[in-house]
């Protein structure tokens, strides 16, 4: 005895079956769902957002700064967005790029200042020098850059030490200030030339 052949409809079920099953499949392990919605003393968020690129462009239309996070997060209460992980790209007047990224970030009401924290590193790369601090505020407004914590400031081999630290990015100034100490090792033959 034979058993009769699948007929055409039955096929389409099980291939609409089995499509269905594999899409499923995929869409389980593409989970792109957002973490928990965060909390914090100031309280719920009205909103946050994840992989962030934002771009701040000054009066006259040119983009002056460009912030990088994983995850932001604004809370209506005190009017002030957290950053996870912020990396800043700073533009001056003259085009010259300057770059910021710290554990944590803080753009108060408004979005200025901003305030860095956590192993915070402002770099300069034309002119090859790097500070380092553990606070750090950003005015966008004024181009200046200021930490009240004890900074270093370095240009290899060269590197000082300060307990407070101004930067004016527009002017291309820096200035550290109170019990600073410097390293400045001798030229030796192997030192490139200025």
């Amino acid at each position: 005895m034979r058993l009769p052949r699948p007929g055409f409809r039955t096929w389409l079920f099980l291939l609409l079956l089995a499509l269905g099953g594999g899409l499923a499949l995929l869409d389980s392990r593409d989970d792109d769902s957002p973490g928990p919605v965060p909390r914090d003393a100031a309280g719920e968020p009205d909103y946050y957002l994840e992989d962030v690129e934002a771009t701040r462009f000054d009066a006259e239309g040119t983009p002056h700064q460009r912030l990088v996070t994983p995850r932001l997060v604004h809370t209506p209460i005190d009017d002030v967005t957290r950053l996870e992980n912020p990396e800043v790209r700073l533009h001056a007047d003259d085009g010259r790029l300057w770059t910021a990224r710290a554990e944590q970030g803080r753009l108060e009401a408004g979005g200025n200042p901003l305030r860095l924290s956590g192993d915070v590193r402002l770099e300069a790369p034309a002119e090859r020098w790097r500070l380092t601090t553990q606070r750090l505020h950003y005015d966008a407004d004024t181009g200046h850059a200021w930490s009240e914590t004890p900074a270093t400031l370095s240009q290899p081999p060269q590197s000082m030490r300060g307990e407070h630290f101004d930067a004016w990015i527009h002017d291309n100034r820096a200035r550290l200030t109170d019990n600073v100490r410097g390293h400045h090792p001798p030229a030796t033959d192997e030192d490139p030339e200025p």
